[in-house]
Order: structure tokens, then C-alpha cells, then sequence
């Protein structure tokens, strides 16, 4: 049978050796057919000549959260074109009822449906969600979800019941719009974990794709933390947030979400965005400790890229915050040692209206979140030339490990039989970082000036291509990931 797509002359990357090998790749319906060398061009639909580039596997960026500031079908189709721009293929957003998002309550069964509603047609590339059981309710409707929507992956926000999104609040009930009488709080916490458990056992077939993940600070100690930072008034900017939400906060709540997890028997735990020393050193703690739970351990490209004194403005919020070099370098070392499972971008569009509040230099009252997906390839790779990090190894941080861990079993490699998600990427093209440059609609970054020395020229979702000469093409392809996918 004839190819559909041919790329000749392709350096593919794969997470099993640590250099590329000289390869081309041939496409049939959609799926990789064939990666090898010579491959034969008759009766091709369509030649593409990689010149040599590197042929990574689409991103899986396993940490995402369209429509939290925008319209979620407005987020759906620009922040998907900034994904296409970045490489990756596979969005998977986190969702949740309350303020943001949908800003609405109530059950799943209601909410779910308009959230796939939304986002149906408009995507430039997969997606999935994660889900958040914020009450009772949800928690009983998790073997539904998974059964009846292929949703596996769910997620609690360990500090939202006492602190606010964006710091100190006293107003949690209209936030949360949970039921009266409720608390989200950590016994709720436990009986997320009670119900994720069931469902595994439930589903036995897909327990090891059924996970929880977590969003570790603790509330208490970043209100006390918050008002002695801005009553001191000794520190502005990133480094003040920095100071607010202290690193310690972030180990505290990872060894109380670990305790957690062992008194539920929940082994599929996954610990977000781990931005300091003493996460990752309580991460690891606790994975020792505890080794029959199955830690997987998550950092995103802004916490590896930027500190709070190289990020560009109070427009480099986020939670947990940019921490300051000593700790970027110590999550750069659990990297190279292989104790970091997948990194992600975090992907909050936050445009510049909504980002900043009044007085536009106070960082207590601007907004969290900024995007980043179309940085997280090419700035990995850039840095992996810097550090000595395999290319291997970075397909297995951006694409293997998390469409593993999720349920994603046709994504995360260029080899015969996976879905034919590839990205070419100029090793050697040196550019500078413009928000102005970026799909997003967000009008800032963080990375504003950083210097990349690797850049995406061409995205293939499928087969089709979606980005080509860094220019993204062609109507929205994206399909929903109903997991586990190829089922």
C-alpha cells in the first residue's frame, strides 16, 4: 500500500536512545506505517523533505488549562494554534465547576457535555481533560466519567479551601460553588482518593492509567506567609510572591498528599509542577518512604526557563511561584538524574486586561497563570544542548511519560502503529522570544527576550499538517481523547 505522507531525511527522536537515528517516516489513515531509511515514494501522496531535522514525537503537554480566563471555545482555537506553534499535539487541560472556567456548579453529568460542547470543531490539536471532584457528588460520579467519557485522570487543588487563586481571600464558598454544608478540605481530599481508588479497582483493566494529581501548597501557611511579606514591604515583584507561597509550603503538602494516598491504598499519584529544592526533596522523600505508591513527579518549562529575577515583569505569576537560580538549578539536577517524570507548560492565557490589577506593579493583585505551550519544545531543547540532556530523553519528558501515564496508548512516539504526531525541529536556529510572534492571544510573556537556539518549523497531527514553516495551517483537526485512546 502506498503512503499517504512520506518525510525523508528525518532525525528521529525516541525515548529509548539517547541520539536520533537517520530515518524517514511513512504515513497511512493517520498512523505511522513504517520508520526506516529508503523508504519507497511510489504512489506517495505527498513528500516531505525533512532536511535532516529533528523528528521528535508530538508533545503531550499533560498540564494545560484552556477557557480559565477566556471562553473556553475562544481558548479552544488560539491558545490550540500557540500548541501547534510549540509542537504539541496532545493538550490536556485541567477543569473544574466553580469561578473560572465554566463559572458554574453542579454535577458533571450536567457540566462535562457543555465543556466538550465548547471545545468540538475548534482545536488545532487533540485534547483531553483532567477533572476536579470539588464535592460529594463529583466523587460519586467518577466511574462514569471514566467509563461513559474516557476521562481517567482527575485532580485536587490541595490549598483552595482556605486561600485564594491568586493569594490571600476570605471568600471560598461563592469561589468553590460547592453545596452548603460542604468542606473542601483534606478529608475531602480523602475521599477523592477513596473514590479514584475504586474506580480502579472497578475498571481493573485500566488501573494503572486511572491517576490523581495534585496541586501541593498549603493554605495555611501561605496566608500567614502573605500577610508577613506585605506588611514587612521589603520585597516587590516575582520575589515577593516567591516569598508568600515558600517552598516549605510546597513539601508540607506533598508529604501530607503522600501520607494520604498510602492510608487510601491510591498508587497513581501525580505531584504537579514542583518548582523548588525542598518539593522535590520531599517528593523523594516520600517516594522512598512510601514505594508502593507510584509517584510520578511533574516540572513545567516557566519554573526550568525563568527565575524570579530573569522572568520579564509581575506578568511571570503563577502558582507555585518562579522560585529564585539556586532552585531552578536544583530542578535542572533532578532532570539529569532522571527523578523528573514530564514536564508541561501550564498553559494559562492571561491576557493583559485581566492579568494586572491596580496598581499594575502590585503582584498581590494581579492574576496567576500565564501561557507558555509554544515554548516548551524548543526551549527543553535548548537547554538540553546547554546541559548535556539526551534528545532522547526529552521526547521521553514531553511525550512518552505522560501519554504512559494517562491512557494515551497511540501518542508518544515515531514508530509504526502510533498515531503520526511528529515535530520537525531546526537544532540550530537561533531566535529571540516576542510575545508579539506568539498564536496566543496573551500579549506578555515571562520569556520576553530569552534566546532559544532550537525551533519547531513544522507540526504534523495525524498525519495532516497543522503547522508548516512556523506558520500554523489549515482548519482546526483536533479530536477529543477519549481515553484510553486505540481501545
Amino acid at each position: 500500500m502506498p503512503f499517504d505522507l512520506i518525510v525523508t531525511d528525518a532525525a528521529v527522536v525516541h525515548h529509548s536512545s539517547p541520539e536520533p537515528r537517520r530515518a524517514d517516516i511513512g504515513v497511512v489513515d493517520g498512523r505511522i506505517a513504517e520508520v526506516a531509511p529508503g523508504l519507497d515514494r511510489t504512489g506517495a501522496g505527498r513528500v516531505v523533505d525533512a532536511a535532516g531535522r529533528l523528528a521528535f514525537p508530538g508533545v503531550v503537554d499533560a498540564h494545560q488549562h484552556w477557557g480559565i480566563y477566556n471562553p473556553l471555545s475562544t481558548d479552544a482555537e488560539t491558545e490550540s494554534r500557540a500548541c501547534a506553534q510549540g509542537g504539541v499535539t496532545s493538550a490536556l487541560n485541567y477543569m473544574r465547576t466553580g469561578q473560572y472556567y465554566m463559572n458554574t456548579g453542579g454535577s458533571y453529568a450536567k457540566f462535562f457535555p457543555k465543556v466538550l460542547e465548547a471545545v468540538d470543531s475548534r482545536s488545532h490539536v487533540d485534547y483531553a481533560f483532567h477533572l476536579a471532584p470539588m464535592m460529594g457528588e463529583h466523587i460519586d460520579e467518577i466511574p462514569r466519567l471514566v467509563e461513559e467519557y474516557g476521562v481517567t485522570s482527575f485532580k485536587i487543588f490541595m490549598f483552595y479551601g482556605s486561600h485564594g487563586l491568586h493569594g490571600r481571600s476570605s471568600d471560598q464558598s461563592s469561589f468553590l460553588m460547592i453545596p452548603e454544608g460542604e468542606r473542601y478540605d483534606l478529608a475531602h481530599f480523602e475521599f477523592v482518593m477513596r473514590g479514584v481508588q475504586e474506580a480502579r479497582r472497578r475498571f481493573p483493566e485500566l488501573a494503572d492509567e486511572i491517576s490523581l494529581s495534585l496541586h501541593c501548597e498549603t493554605a495555611e501557611i501561605m496566608t500567614a506567609y502573605t500577610r508577613m511579606v506585605e506588611e514587612a514591604g521589603e520585597l516587590s515583584g516575582l520575589e515577593a510572591y516567591s516569598a508568600s507561597r515558600p517552598p516549605h509550603s510546597e513539601g508540607l503538602a506533598v508529604t501530607i498528599a503522600s501520607y494520604l494516598a498510602h492510608e487510601t491504598e491510591l498508587p497513581t499519584i501525580n505531584l504537579l509542577h514542583l518548582s523548588s529544592a525542598k518539593a522535590m526533596e520531599a517528593a523523594l522523600t516520600m517516594a522512598r518512604a512510601f514505594p508502593h505508591i507510584d509517584f510520578r513527579r511533574e516540572v513545567t518549562v516557566g519554573h526550568l526557563l525563568a527565575d524570579h529575577t530573569t522572568a520579564s515583569g509581575i506578568g511571570g505569576k503563577v502558582n507555585p511561584p518562579l522560585r529564585g537560580p539556586d532552585d531552578v538549578e536544583a530542578l535542572w539536577g533532578h532532570v539529569l538524574r532522571g527523578e523528573v517524570d514530564w514536564v508541561v507548560s501550564d498553559h494559562a492565557c492571561c491576557r493583559e486586561e485581566q492579568k494586572f490589577g491596580d496598581p499594575g506593579d502590585d503582584v498581590f493583585v494581579a492574576k496567576s497563570g500565564f501561557g507558555g505551550a509554544e515554548y516548551l519544545l524548543p526551549g527543553l531543547v535548548t537547554e538540553a544542548s546547554r546541559r548535556g540532556l539526551p534528545l532522547g530523553e526529552v521526547a521521553r519528558l514531553t511525550s512518552w511519560n505522560p501519554a504512559q501515564r494517562f491512557g494515551l496508548r497511540t501518542k508518544g512516539a515515531v514508530e509504526a502503529g502510533f498515531d503520526a504526531d511528529f515535530v520537525l525541529v531546526d537544532p540550530e536556529r537561533t531566535w529571540t522570544v516576542r510575545a508579539a510572534e506568539s498564536e496566543s492571544t496573551q500579549e506578555y510573556t515571562p520569556f520576553e527576550g530569552f534566546e532559544l537556539t532550537a525551533a519547531v518549523t513544522d507540526t504534523f497531527l495525524r498525519g495532516k499538517q497543522v503547522l508548516a514553516d512556523g506558520e500554523v495551517t489549515g482548519a482546526p483537526a483536533g479530536r477529543y481523547l477519549s481515553r484510553p485512546t486505540g481501545r
